[in-house]
């Protein structure tokens, strides 16, 4: 085997930039949040003076579900990092760092990687962490009949154990991402016991993450005590975790006042209420970017001038006015600025010029109101009436309607036009393949992938993350997807929380919660 051993932190160091400015911004931000709280002389085991240290949590993402596997990558992963842990984990530059797995290599022709477990875990029903269990998750997320995961898991041939503590991951092709792709999102490990039977897995979670669940109520509640055989408990200072499924967002800040909660996921909306009562705001980095869905395999989105034309119709800014209240960005791209995914190169590809947009129109022959769409969506998104009335700008006319089983038709590719948000992927890769691949599920219009596509990732892949020119070769990956007719990309922003200050300030993990070395003082 080479040494494409996990790499120290000295190593790191000139990837330190990943993310730029973004953690630049974010650090600010915790550093106000970390002042004056209070909260850094809490006892290693609670809140101090003896007393329990209680995570009151509203959050507007309660799980639907608690099977990793069926839950899938989208934002309640962060609810379920809870209990479950994973191979590997995310920092703050966005690079892949210990889990469950204390260290990986990677063979000489980069289509085979060992992961080498942490010994003596457990998880919370007492069961082995073993490489049986990781092969079993593995499997299980690539097979099983609801699993929300198995396109992302395309790389991954079979798994075999190498002993009791060593996974080894065969491959379909050369694929570097693999450290990236198995972290919190995509391979939350549970118990293989009580991943016998799914369903009851489902609602009762088994899991060897820093908490332990003791009570759920599905859709409303759950109660979660600190784990004292996670490996990193040492660090873990928060002794009981109160979950709930967050009200009205109007409600949040009041409750957070009252101490009903003491951490809550938080609109833009609600942001100055938060702070005028004094409560801190986390912005939390994220890849939190909107985009219009085209089919470019239905008419009139099979001519590329209308796709070009709705492009230069776009006024992004006005989605950063009207939504994101001061915090958001315009984008067109799913990655944001600072990033190492981020291509500067096309950070200007078709700025707003609806006469341009006009002009389009007019020379494929299309006159003002001839084009009448459905822009169909899962509930009422103020972001539709702004397509709308953009669009109507240049003469096209857009009919809002609400299908609340829009997933259906939407991930079946029968829609014509709609919107969607992505909170992106651990893995670059991943969150190009997903936009902007043949059988990417965020690609309206499959089988279609713009040209080059392929042969740009399949580089990306084979390049190790430590590589010299690893950055410049994702960023042209980026250049090349965003070429794609069937994604226009309007706006971005971080993910928004509100605690009591009494909370320690948390980790800038970008788009993941890090209760690491937390604390709640009194």
């Amino acid at each position: 085997m080479t040494s494409a051993r996990h790499l120290p932190s000295a190593r790191r160091t000139r990837r330190g930039a990943v993310l730029g400015a973004l953690v630049t911004l974010t650090a600010l931000v915790l550093s106000a949040c970390g002042s004056g709280s209070g909260a850094g002389t809490a006892a290693a085991g609670g809140g101090g003076g003896g007393k329990s240290a209680t995570l009151k949590w509203a959050s507007s993402f309660f799980p639907t579900h608690w099977d990793p596997v069926v839950s899938g990558s989208g934002a309640q992963f962060r609810i379920l990092a809870l209990p479950y842990a994973s191979l590997t984990r995310t920092d703050a530059k966005g690079n892949a760092v210990p889990d469950l797995a204390e260290s990986w290599a990677y063979n000489a022709t980069g289509d085979e990687i060992t992961f080498h477990l942490r010994p003596k875990l457990t998880f919370s029903d007492g069961t082995p962490v073993n490489a049986a269990a990781v092969k079993d998750a593995i499997d299980r997320a690539k097979s099983q009949k609801n699993s929300a995961l198995f396109g992302d898991l395309t790389s991954i041939k079979s798994v075999t154990t190498g002993g009791d503590l060593d996974v080894v991951v065969h491959l379909t092709q050369v694929d570097h991402q693999i450290p990236l792709l198995l972290g919190e999102r995509v391979l939350q490990i549970a118990s293989p016991k009580a991943a016998a039977d799914p369903a009851k897995l489902d609602q009762n979670p088994v899991g060897a993450g820093p908490f332990v669940v003791t009570q759920l109520i599905p859709g409303t509640k759950v109660l979660l005590k600190k784990n004292p055989n996670y490996w990193d408990a040492k660090n873990i200072h928060i002794d009981n975790v109160e979950l709930v499924s967050a009200p009205d967002k109007a409600t949040v800040v009041s409750g957070l006042q009252t101490g009903v909660y003491n951490f809550a996921d938080l609109a833009p909306s609600q942001a100055k209420a938060a702070k005028a009562a004094g409560l801190d705001v986390f912005v939390q980095p994220g890849f939190n970017a909107s985009n219009i869905s085209l089919n470019i395999n239905k008419a009139p989105f099979d001519n590329p001038k209308v796709v070009d034309a709705v492009r230069y119709a776009t006024n992004r800014q006005e989605f950063v006015d009207k939504l994101t209240f001061g915090y958001g960005k315009p984008t067109n791209q799913p990655f944001p600025p600072g990033y190492i995914a981020y291509d500067e190169k096309s950070a200007n590809l078709y700025p707003y010029d609806p006469a341009k947009a006009k002009q389009l129109l007019e020379q494929a022959g299309i006159k003002p109101g001839q084009i009448k769409l459905d822009l169909v969506i899962s509930k009422e998104d103020p972001a539709a009436e702004i397509v709308q009335s953009q669009l109507a700008a240049i003469g096209i006319t857009v009919t809002i309607k609400i299908n609340k089983n829009w997933a259906t038709p939407f991930f079946a590719k029968d829609l014509t036009f709609s919107l969607y948000g992505t909170t992106g992927r651990d893995s670059a890769v991943q969150t190009l393949t997903a936009h902007f691949g043949p059988d990417g599920p965020l690609n309206l219009s499959s089988p279609y992938e713009p040209e080059g596509f392929e042969a740009a990732i399949a580089k990306v892949r084979q390049t190790p993350l430590d590589a010299p020119d690893y950055p410049q070769i994702l960023q042209a990956a980026t250049r090349v997807g965003l070429q794609s007719r069937a994604l226009v990309f309007t706006y971005s922003s971080p993910n928004l929380f509100a605690k009591n200050k009494a909370i320690s300030a948390l980790p800038a993990n970008p788009a993941h919660i890090d209760w690491t070395g937390v604390t709640i003082g009194d």
